[in-house]
Order: C-alpha cells, then structure tokens, then sequence
C-alpha cells in the first residue's frame, strides 16, 4: 500500500544529528513528525521537495541567543531561519525578559532587551504569552539572576542580603514551574557583579529539584578566566546544577592563547560534574558600551548609541579624539550604547570551536540597528567557513554541534536528532554553497545555500523567503542530565536522544 505524506524530502543526503557518518535517505512527514525515513520514492504526499545534491538535517538549535523580545516583536525570527535555525535558547548573560515590574530599573545590560512594553511580571506570563502568540520558532527559556535582583533588591551595588535571597529563591522556583530550564547569570556585568559566588549558590538552590540548568556568562573572560571557569563550576557544584559556560572566549592581546589551558581545564572538569560550553564562531565580541577605562582598549565600534545615533558604526578612538576627550568619557558620553569589541585572537576562536563539546550560540543582540553579523551569519559561517573551507571538523561534527549535542545538552527530546517518532523540525542545505554573508559593516544579510526550513511539520523558510507560518512552540526540559555530555559523546560517538 503507498505510504501518503504532508511532506516528502526527497533524494537528500542525511546528516541525522548523531555525529554518525551521512547516509541517502528520504524523509517523510506526516503532522508535526518525522513519519518515515528510507526509500520512500513510491510514496505519494501533498508537498514533495527535491533535495538532490542537498544536505538534509535537523534544525539548527541556537545554544545562546538574546531574542526574548524579538520573538513577540518579530515573530517572523527572519535572522534565525535563514540560517536553518529552528530553536533559540533565550535568558541568557543574566537578562531574561521576565520577571520584570512595570517599574523595574532596566540597568544594561538588561536594558538591552529595551521594549518597556514589553514586560512581565511573572515567568509564567511570558511564557503564556508566547504560547497564545506563537513565534515561527521554538524557545527554550531561561530566567536571569539580574532580574531577580532587579526585583529583589533596591541597591544592587552590594552583595544580597539572606532576605532578599530568600525573595530571589522563590522568583526562580516560579520560574521554573512555568516552564525555564534553568537560572542563567551575567556576574561580568555592574548588575549582578556586586554577588558573591555564595549569593548565586544560594539563590540557585531550587536548580537540583527540577534537574534544570546552570548557564553562566562568568565574571571574567579575560585575566582571570581560569578563577572564573572555577568559581562557574563549584556554583554547580553547590546546586547539584549541570552547568553551561557561555560564549567562551579569551579577551585581551595579553590573554591570546590561554584556551590552550582553559580547555583541559573544562575537559578534566567533565569527569566529576556535568559540564557544557558553547560558543560563537567570530574573534568580535558584541555587549553594553562599557564605562571602565581597562575594558576600553584595542578596536571597538559603536552598535547603537541613544543621544548619538548618528555614530553608530565609528570606532570609540575616532570619538574620544574628535571630542578630544578620554574614551572613558567618550564611552560616558554616547550612553546608554552597545559595541562590537575586537578583542579575541582567531586562534582561541578555532580552538574553541574544535574542542569536540562545544555547541553554537549566536549570542547576537535584535533590538541593534547595527548588530554584530553573527546574528545573521553564525550557523552558515560554522557549515562554511570552519568546516568546509578551514576543515576544522567534518560537517557531520559541525551538525551535530548545533543539533543532537544541543539538545541533549538542554534536555529537550525528541529534537535535535533526525529519527522516525522524532519531531520534524528540519533544515536543507546545499553543503557547497552554503556561507553566511552578514559583515560588520552590512550585518543584516541572510545566508546563501539554506533551501528549505521545516518548523515541527510546516515550511517555515523556503528559497530565501519566509513562508508565514508560527508554529514555534515553549519547549520543556524533560531530560535531566545524569552524565556530562562532554564525557558522553567523547565515550560514545553517534549517541542517540
């Protein structure tokens, strides 16, 4: 009897997600599930894609993204789906875009999530509201411990006290409840600098009842990163916590080179806790303009200044010196403003993106008129630039670090992986072609050689245009980790959710 499909693919290569060598196979779609996988030339559906000489292969998940408002503001999530992207971690750095009172101080860098109206005050708001207003995109929400301080506490220029901890507790168990995987922290930023590592153990407390998340942009990616892989992983240690080490890089000239012992650090870590990274495959940083005259060196380029919209795009050199003043004051001036910094070495970045657990995170900001270009650009360039043109890693690897090794990572199930009774959440792709070509001076470009992008059945991205549909929906944490993913897929290559 012929099998009758929603959607056929047909005569692609497969590259299921498992870190296991490509194979030819068709993939059929039936509702919001991968139905059939194999030889499905006899079957009959109501939509058939050709994907000869294509690439067929889960939705990309971006492991660290800051699109919290963006996915009610721009459903349509155009800068994710043209590059296959099918999920977005969101919270992250500490800033998430609830909890938040209609009078809450929006200090940066939580101000870069800068809609004040859009705000909510409970977690569980948030995510109703994203359920009855659906994004063309899944979300796997995190909440952050700046906005539970923000709520918690009228001076944040101090450590918290055992009440306002106490406070901090509870916001993050709702939170929980409604539905984040886990407590994210941006203790590099003058919100939540002021914690102690004590104040985060505390408040992460309810982490361990609900196996949820850990994820960290540490105190310092520069100097001191070693202190701060150290201070990340005992916070999880103390929270019976998996942990995440966001965005890892090396800032600084004096710090080029030094993944070359962060990484071993983080390895040896994975045997006696459960630990993951991600990172993003640029040597610019992206952030809040700083104010600090140290945090101020090297090449630095205006995203978006409020009282000088009309230096967006020079450098912070040029200003200070045409207002002949320090770039302190410079940086004072242009506030609030955000920056691209190019202040990492390429060669952290190629280790780091080497380094076999590392997922892809865009960590790109939406609400810039100038973003960096790896809002636009992250996942091609990895398919591209990294792993076909540089070899860094096959693609089956490069795959799998934006897909399986994601979700496995965030305990989402049933994603990530291409397998009959999984989710049919997909991305087609012509492996020769495909390359971002987002720049910093023209960063809004969409990727070339994405074909066809598939959001839980429905076709969301199609030939450089999207199709209008919104069928992203909250995704839970249902797997828990019990091992370090790191350990894992390093023992047990081609592992399966």
């Amino acid at each position: 009897m012929t099998q009758a499909f929603d959607v056929v693919i047909r005569g692609g290569v497969v590259i299921d997600g498992s870190n296991c060598p490509r194979y030819r196979a068709d993939v059929g779609i039936r509702g919001t599930m991968i139905a059939a996988m194999g030889d499905l030339s006899s079957a009959t559906a109501h939509r058939v894609i050709d994907a000869n000489g294509k690439i067929v292969a889960p939705g990309f998940i971006d492991a660290h993204s800051h699109d919290d408002q963006a996915l009610l503001l721009q459903p349509q999530m155009e800068c994710k789906l043209s590059q296959g992207v099918t999920a977005v971690v969101t919270g992250n750095c500490g800033i998430s875009a609830a909890p938040l009172y209609p009078d809450s101080p929006m200090p940066a860098p939580l101000n870069l999530l800068s809609d004040a109206a859009m705000r909510f005050t409970t977690f569980q708001a948030y995510v109703q509201t994203l359920r009855t207003s659906p994004p063309a995109v899944h979300v796997i929400p995190l909440v952050g411990h700046t906005n539970l301080r923000v709520l918690a506490m009228a001076d944040l220029n101090r450590a918290a006290t055992a009440e306002e901890i106490v406070q901090m507790r509870a916001l993050l168990r709702e939170a929980l409840v409604a539905g984040a995987v886990g407590l994210s922290s941006g203790t590099y930023y003058p919100p939540a600098a002021a914690a102690t590592m004590q104040e985060v153990c505390d408040v992460a407390q309810p982490l361990a009842e609900f196996g949820a998340l850990y994820v960290s942009h540490m105190r310092d990616e520069a100097v001191h990163s070693q202190q701060s892989i150290d201070e990340t992983l005992q916070i999880g240690q103390h929270a019976q916590a998996a942990v995440v080490i966001s965005h890892h890089k090396l800032q600084g000239q004096a710090n080029w080179g030094n993944s070359a012992q962060t990484l071993p650090q983080i390895e040896a870590a994975m045997h006696c806790q459960c630990v993951a990274l991600d990172c993003y495959p640029y040597h610019a940083s992206s952030t809040m303009l700083h104010l600090q005259e140290e945090r101020l060196s090297g090449k630095i380029v205006i995203a978006d200044s409020g009282p000088h919209p009309e230096l967006q795009g020079k450098e912070l050199g040029d200003i200070a010196r045409d207002w002949q003043v320090s770039r302190a004051e410079a940086s004072n001036r242009l506030q609030p403003a955000s920056a691209i910094y190019f202040n990492m070495d390429e060669g952290d970045v190629q280790r780091i993106l080497q380094f076999a657990p590392t997922m892809i995170g865009s960590d790109g900001v939406p609400s810039n008129e100038r973003p960096h270009p790896r809002l636009w650009g992250t996942f091609p360039r990895v398919l591209g630039h990294y792993s076909r043109d540089l070899g860094l890693f096959p693609l089956e690897t490069a795959v799998w670090k934006m897909t399986g090794l994601t979700a496995q990572v965030f305990g989402i199930e049933k994603r990530g992986v291409l397998v009959e009774g999984h989710y049919a959440d997909l991305c087609v792709f012509d492996p020769q072609a495909v390359r971002d070509t987002a720049t910093y001076d023209d960063p809004k470009q969409p990727a070339v050689g994405i074909d066809c992008v598939i959001v839980n059945g429905a076709i969301a991205y199609e030939q450089g245009a999207y199709q209008g549909s919104r069928t992203g929906t909250v995704l839970r944490r249902t797997l828990p980790a019990k091992t370090s993913p790191g350990l894992q897929i390093l023992a047990e290559p081609g592992s399966r959710l």
